[in-house]
């Protein structure tokens, strides 16, 4: 039985051009094969609709559908054929009208198979269609997000290597162009969206390119001055405590923070905060000490 591409679309035969393109742009979206992956009969649905659209969006192509129906294509042929079996052109070959005489009508004969045979399934092309975008995730920890390089990650089954830029944000979002799905049709591929996810760090807390930090001193360091070593990201740095140094007090190393995205040679800064940790399990010394210290404090 031959296709009614009017119905495929689901239209009325009287439909204006905006009608039949607004059904098919719905209707494409709905049965697109990247939305209903291993189903066979959208599949099938999606190529019925572009057919119908190809023939239909085109004036000239639609008002010889119309005539002749499904084998529009060979207008001359049929006419032929009609004056072969005595038929006056124009009319059905059942004495309907021309589309329904097509179709089969009252005749001797089954002409839809006849032409069917002569002419075979009509080809022509299809929309093209961009795949589907694709959207995944990678995990990072600050340590490799503070370091341009590659990494392999694997989206739909397809693997991929990128390079990841140093300071990405956690929640920060790239299209990498032409990794998504692929057209339909000879269309073009989709794009990949990548979101970044980049754990918390034990010692270091981000705020956009500036990290914070703390760091244990002791109490003789705090009130005498000195030296204390830091860990930072990239290694140790040597910092001097100044004497009378109190609990949570905040110093800035200026440079030693988190590089700033696509900002080549540009980093925020470190923010140390001092955690004065005072003495335990004091000695009788050390105890008489402390007292005779705090009997000059007056």
């Amino acid at each position: 039985m031959a296709v009614d591409h009017y119905k495929v679309l689901g239209v009325e035969r009287t439909a204006t051009a905006d009608a039949i393109k607004a059904a098919y742009r719905k209707l494409a979206r709905k049965y697109h094969p990247d939305l209903n992956p291993n189903d066979a009969g959208a599949k099938k649905k999606f190529q019925e609709i572009n057919e119908a659209n190809e023939v239909l969006s085109d004036p000239e192509s639609r008002a010889k559908y119309d005539k002749y129906g499904e084998h529009w294509k060979h207008g001359e042929q049929y006419e032929q054929a009609r004056r072969q079996h005595g038929q006056p052109p124009g009319a059905g070959f059942g004495g309907g009208t021309p589309y329904e005489g097509f179709q089969g009508g009252t005749g001797n004969e089954d002409y839809a198979d006849l032409f069917g045979s002569m002419f075979g399934s009509r080809g022509g092309r299809q929309a093209k269609f961009r795949g589907q975008d694709y959207h995944s995730e990678l995990q990072l920890d600050l340590v490799s997000a503070s370091t341009t390089h590659k990494q392999a990650l694997t989206v739909n089954g397809k693997p991929i290597r990128i390079t990841v830029p140093a300071g990405v944000e956690n929640g920060q979002t790239i299209r990498i162009a032409d990794h998504g799905g692929p057209g339909v049709n000879g269309g073009p591929n989709g794009d990949l969206y990548l979101t970044f996810i980049v754990k918390d760090h034990p010692r270091f807390k981000r705020t956009g390119a500036d990290l914070h930090t703390t760091l244990d001193v002791d109490l003789y360091t705090a009130v005498l001055g000195g030296d204390a070593v830091l860990e930072t990201l990239d290694g140790t740095v040597k910092l001097k405590v100044s004497p009378s140094t109190q609990n949570g007090e905040r110093v800035k190393l200026k440079g030693k923070g988190f590089p700033v995205y696509k900002k080549e040679g540009a980093f925020g800064d470190l923010y140390v905060t001092y955690n004065v940790k005072l003495p335990t399990q004091l000695t009788d010394e050390q105890r008489s000490l402390f007292e005779q210290l705090k009997a000059t404090r007056h």
